[in-house]
């Protein structure tokens, strides 16, 4: 098949991913089953990502007969370390996120030839699950680097987004309060003190829970008192860092530290390996359903329309009972070029309103996921 038409297979399922998310905007229903749009991803990404199509052939199966998503093949997160997955070379993928790197071993890889789909699914679930309405936030924090520092970070471009997207008034200069490593206390001091004093709107805060930690190190005994209505949003764990801290210390010393509820205070979920992203919805507005999920439990993760992650035990690959524990096997519309189907080593459990999460699976990869990467890997020449 032609590149021309491959581009056109692409755009037209970009299409129908944005659609899900122009519909949850509206809070209507959403324009197709998440299960038909899954499978006709997944056979476009059978004819054109390599190792997806060597998955396929080792396990037998034919595309054509999909149609439910737990049908499709899932791809490990690990494999992008090992393997290109993406339906396009790399000159066709101007944009390239990788892991962080924190752990031995090679960094993951996942390629985009487009960011249409992943920025207008972040913007929309992060708005619902962060924000009052339009033009809550008056400023953005950002307590990590700036995207000219981590150009190839997903979490940085997300904030980076959200900070532009989210607030009113955006400046570098009083957005990004890490550099090189350093806090800078002294000019966010600054910054609160004058919004508190011309009663200025709420402020968005956003970070990962390890530059929270140093924060509070740095801080002390202090406060930030932020603008009433003010929001925190905390991603990411201590995967390879030399300290790790309790998530309810964490929320209980952040709500301190910025005088602030703690049910304002929300953790976020998700992966390089990902477009889409779960949140805990403790102070999130009304959900496409138009249900409010105020006082959802911390700890629970709400999944957008174009998303579904269900606990799969870690050998068999197959979902677990309802209630047990499984590690992550995610659905991700928004993956139109690479994996629609992901595998994480997260262990997960579902619960009332989403899913909650666990840690990683200990030791080694998963059995499940380790003979996955052997099929995608083998060309047949081996």
């Amino acid at each position: 098949m032609s590149g021309e038409r491959k581009l056109e297979r692409s755009e037209a399922l970009h299409a129908r991913a944005r659609a899900f998310v122009d519909a949850f905007e509206k809070s209507a229903p959403s324009p197709e089953p998440l299960d038909a749009l899954a499978c006709e991803i997944a056979r476009f990404q059978a004819d054109f990502v390599p190792g997806f199509a060597r998955l396929v052939k080792a396990r037998g199966l034919d595309p054509a007969t999909w149609a439910r998503a737990d049908e499709i093949p899932a791809v490990p997160t690990d494999a992008f370390k090992h393997a290109r997955v993406s339906a396009f070379s790399e000159s066709e993928t101007p944009t390239t996120f990788r892991t962080s790197g924190t752990t031995i071993g090679a960094r993951g890889e996942h390629p985009f030839r487009t960011l249409a789909t992943y920025d207008r699914g972040a913007l929309a679930f992060g708005r619902r699950s962060l924000t009052h309405g339009p033009g809550t936030f008056s400023r953005a924090v950002v307590l990590g680097p700036s995207p000219k520092e981590l150009p190839d970070s997903s979490l940085t471009h997300m904030i980076d987004l959200f900070a532009h997207e989210l607030t009113s008034n955006f400046t570098a200069k009083t957005t990004y309060f890490i550099s090189d490593g350093v806090i800078d206390l002294e000019t966010l001091d600054e910054i609160t003190a004058r919004a508190l004093v011309a009663a200025e709107g709420p402020f968005l805060v956003l970070g990962t829970s390890f530059a929270m930690v140093h924060f509070l190190d740095a801080l002390g005994e202090a406060q930030f008192r932020l603008p009433p209505k003010s929001r925190v949003m905390q991603t990411g764990g201590f995967k390879g860092k030399s300290r790790e801290v309790d998530s309810k210390k964490l929320r209980r010393d952040l709500s301190r530290a910025f005088c602030i509820a703690e049910a304002d205070i929300i953790a976020e979920y998700g992966m390089t390996e990902l477009s889409s992203q779960f949140y805990e919805q403790t102070s999130a507005g009304e959900t496409g359903a138009g249900h409010a999920l105020h006082g959802a439990a911390h700890g629970i993760y709400a999944e957008p329309p174009w998303a579904r992650v269900t606990p799969v035990d870690p050998d068999t690959l197959l979902p677990v009972s309802e209630g047990e524990v499984g590690i992550a096997r995610i659905v991700d519309l928004a993956n139109v070029d690479s994996a629609v189907v992901v595998l994480a080593a997260d262990r997960v459990r579902r619960r009332a309103g989403g899913f909650e999460l666990l840690g990683r699976a200990a030791g080694s990869p998963p059995r499940g996921c380790s003979i996955t990467i052997e099929e995608m890997m083998d060309d047949g020449h081996g």
